[in-house]
């Protein structure tokens, strides 16, 4: 009977898995959404007069820094206090913190912030337009539709290294 159990309970765990290890709850094949979001961002920069503000880096993302701010950079690892506000190109607000902000360990967060927030310094603010693949990719995350182009206006508040 132990024995009965212990394969019933083996099949069930490995059948109940999805093939990608769990990290695809929707079960569906992941889409680059990368030339649909270098258009809506490039769209959205010209649309908000930005374009000449905005730095792109080599993996699609884009900043503007309105204030460099003058304290403490962070690094992938560093404990950060950012007051943000989360929206999607349709400029539909998603998530806000207080004005205080909120603390991350940055290395817990979508790729987009752990490469953005080390361009500012302590009391630096400035946007982070975040295409999909650094975002939330294909998944639909709190709201977020797959495919999505993140837009955070951003005012780092503090870092712990």
């Amino acid at each position: 009977m132990k024995k009965l159990l212990a394969v019933l309970f083996t099949l069930t765990l490995f059948t109940s898995c999805s093939i990608d290890g769990g990290t695809n709850p929707e079960n569906i094949t992941p889409k680059d959404y990368s030339a649909e979001n270098e258009k809506q961002i490039t769209e959205y920069l010209a649309k908000n007069n930005l374009t000449s503000k905005a730095q792109a880096t080599g993996t699609g993302l884009y900043f503007i820094i309105n204030e460099q701010g003058t304290g403490k950079q962070a690094t992938t690892s560093s404990t950060v206090t950012v007051s943000y506000k989360g929206s999607l190109i349709s400029g539909s607000v998603f998530d806000q913190s207080t004005a205080d902000g909120s603390t991350f360990v940055l290395s817990n967060l979508i790729e987009g912030w752990k490469e953005g927030i080390p361009y500012f310094k302590e009391g630096g603010s400035g946007l982070l337009i975040i295409p999909a693949h650094l975002g939330y990719g294909s998944y639909n995350k709190n709201g977020i539709p797959a495919g999505s182009v993140l837009i955070f206006e951003i005012k780092l508040v503090s870092v712990t290294n």
